[in-house]
């Protein structure tokens, strides 16, 4: 079987090679294309996994290619991982965003909307590629937003699209862990859109156990989550909600944050991992080693400025060990060998929100078998939550009219109608400031 994936000089590529070498089943992946644009990276990466794979006999093969059609053609499954613009670009974003005093996080409000506007037409022509030369194949999209993106390519590949993230997962198990259940055999009902999503319940055996940690303090405090928005304010909720929700409920502790770090997270991990390309031109660096490094402080300092915010202190080892690749592997073994399994991810809508319409990408459990992955009927969300989905969902959509559009009004409005933009002003000196430092928003008039 024949996996492609997009953005193959990226990072965290060896993550997904990583689970990969531990696949020893019948229709397994044989052979992973990376394609990408920078050829130096591509090579980089391409080092990192020939150390993985060293010993493993049935190691998938590894080839590269900047030949986006040859690296389509034949493919089973491709994994959309592209990051158009570079840490650079999220730096940028960043960087805009707290200049007018607003977040720039690269999901979340302003941050995020840039970001969307430059890689929605990337991720749709891609989509169309894929349409053309690989038609038979699913793409598993792990580009960010990944809501958004998922979305926009869903207009091109229907439901052989599917957005992963692994946030949802980490929490239910973070969850699962301090209830002293197996993650595995718990039922999550997480529902919301990607990065706003919230846990109202996990099941064990048929009993929702999340009543009982919410009524522990000391229980609901010994986590991530606990530490990152305090008890009470989870007991009000009366849910767990995605540690990126922290960006909504203490937004003004969020920007101060950010405006006061040494380096925003883009900048960090920009300056980091141009150290790591930069030490892969040494043809005798030892390739796994420095990724290995590089890749521990990357995660260590994940969403270092929320937790100094709220005195959560640093990450707990379980939680540096990633996860989306896991993600990744179990949902192509369900498509190609039927192994039918139960996943949080980003699908189209079809009914399962209510206050969506049908074609809307949510985050939500899914049953996957070979005909892909089908949302489960979920109950509605409280109000609160509900406005702030509608809400979002609908800068998503204004954000997807303005790609396709080319409106530079169209992505003032998309600006000024996110939650965390307080202003039309604002909103009309973001679209000047982010189309003045990306070339990938000249498409706006």
């Amino acid at each position: 079987m024949k996996l492609t994936i997009l953005g193959g000089g990226g990072f965290r590529v060896p993550l997904v090679y990583g689970a990969l070498l531990g696949d020893h089943a019948e229709g397994r992946v044989t052979h992973v294309v990376l394609h990408d644009l920078d050829a130096g990276r591509l090579s980089a990466v391409t080092r990192v996994l020939a150390e993985q794979a060293a010993g493993v006999p049935d190691a998938p093969e590894v080839s590269a290619t900047t030949d986006l059609d040859e690296a389509l053609t034949g493919a089973d499954f491709v994994f959309s991982a592209i990051r158009v613009g570079g840490l650079e670009g999220r730096a940028n974003d960043e960087k805009v965003a707290l200049d007018e005093g607003v977040l720039g996080q690269e999901t979340v409000g302003a941050g995020g909307i840039a970001y969307g506007l430059r890689t929605v037409p990337v991720a749709e022509d891609i989509a169309r590629r894929v349409a053309r030369v690989a038609p038979d194949a699913w793409v598993i999209n792990f580009t960010n937003p990944a809501g958004l993106v998922t979305e926009a390519m869903s207009r091109h590949l229907g439901d052989r699209v599917i957005g992963i993230c692994d946030s949802p997962v980490g929490l239910g198990r973070r969850i699962a862990r301090v209830l002293g259940a197996n993650p595995g055999e718990a039922w999550i009902d997480y529902v919301g859109l990607n990065h706003l999503g919230w846990v109202r319940g996990l099941r064990i055996n048929g009993r929702d156990e999340l009543p009982r940690l919410l009524a522990d303090p000391d229980l609901l405090g010994s986590f991530e989550e606990g530490k990152l928005f305090g008890t009470d304010w989870l007991q009000s909720l009366g849910a767990i909600p995605n540690e990126y929700l922290h960006y909504y409920y203490f937004n003004r502790e969020a920007v101060r944050a950010y405006s006061e770090a040494e380096k925003t997270r883009g900048a960090f991990l920009r300056d980091q991992q141009a150290g790591f390309y930069d030490e892969m031109k040494r043809p005798d660096a030892a390739a796994l080693t420095a990724w290995d490094r590089t890749r521990a402080e990357r995660e260590a300092t994940y969403m270092a400025e929320a937790r100094e915010t709220a005195g959560a202190g640093e990450r707990d080892a379980d939680d540096l060990s990633g996860g989306y690749e896991k993600v990744a592997l179990a949902l192509m073994r369900a498509i190609a060998r039927d192994e039918r399994t139960t996943l949080i991810l980003n699908v189209r809508n079809r009914g399962t929100l209510s206050v969506l319409d049908a074609e809307a990408v949510i985050e939500v459990p899914c049953l996957v078998d070979a005909n892909g992955a089908h949302p489960v009927t979920v109950d509605p969300l409280p109000d609160h939550a509900s406005g702030l989905v509608c809400s979002v969902k609908a800068v998503e959509r204004e954000v997807l009219a303005a790609a396709e559009s080319g409106s530079r009004t169209t992505a003032v409005k998309a600006f000024a109608l996110h939650p965390l933009v307080d202003s039309v002003n604002v909103a009309r000196r973001l679209v000047d400031g982010y189309t003045a430092v990306h070339p990938g928003l000249a498409y706006l008039k």
